[in-house]
């Protein structure tokens, strides 16, 4: 076999349609277009999104408003109450959160809150304390470290 030998499978390649090229050809005259109207004109047709004239439906449809911050960091919040489920003098991270079912996964990022009172001290590890949380572990006896976002 050489390379001039090299053809393609039989009924792979299809001849185009030569439209308009005469009776005998089969697409001659309209050439498939049927008789008048828009579609049968050179550069006919309706544009993109036209529906005859009916109110289209993007424009049926509510604006969208503002905008989204690809940047927006999300944090699961943590109230104070939620960690009385700890014992005294234990660890508080996303981890060990995690492991208690307070927050869904791990690598979230937690934010602690101040709704609720503690009364052991613990070592919390969060992304974010509020001040008056902060001031309730501390009173309390327990450690705030801030773990870097």
């Amino acid at each position: 076999m050489q390379l001039h030998d090299l053809q393609p499978a039989a009924g792979s390649k299809k001849n185009r349609k030569r439209v308009g090229r005469g009776p005998a050809a089969g697409q001659g005259k309209t050439a498939g277009r049927g008789t008048k109207g828009q579609n049968s004109r050179s550069g006919g047709g309706v544009r993109p999104y036209f529906e005859g004239g009916q109110l289209p439906l993007v424009r049926r449809l509510p604006h969208l408003r503002g905008f989204t911050n690809i940047w927006r960091v999300e944090f699961q919040p943590v109230n104070l109450a939620r960690l009385q489920d700890f014992a005294a003098d234990s660890e508080v991270s996303p981890a060990t959160l995690a492991s208690a079912g307070i927050i869904k996964k791990a690598t979230d990022r937690v934010a602690i809150l101040a709704e609720g009172d503690i009364d052991r001290p613990l070592s919390v590890k969060a992304h974010r304390v509020s001040q008056a949380a902060q001031k309730k572990i501390v009173a309390a006896g327990g450690t705030v470290e801030i773990i870097a976002v």
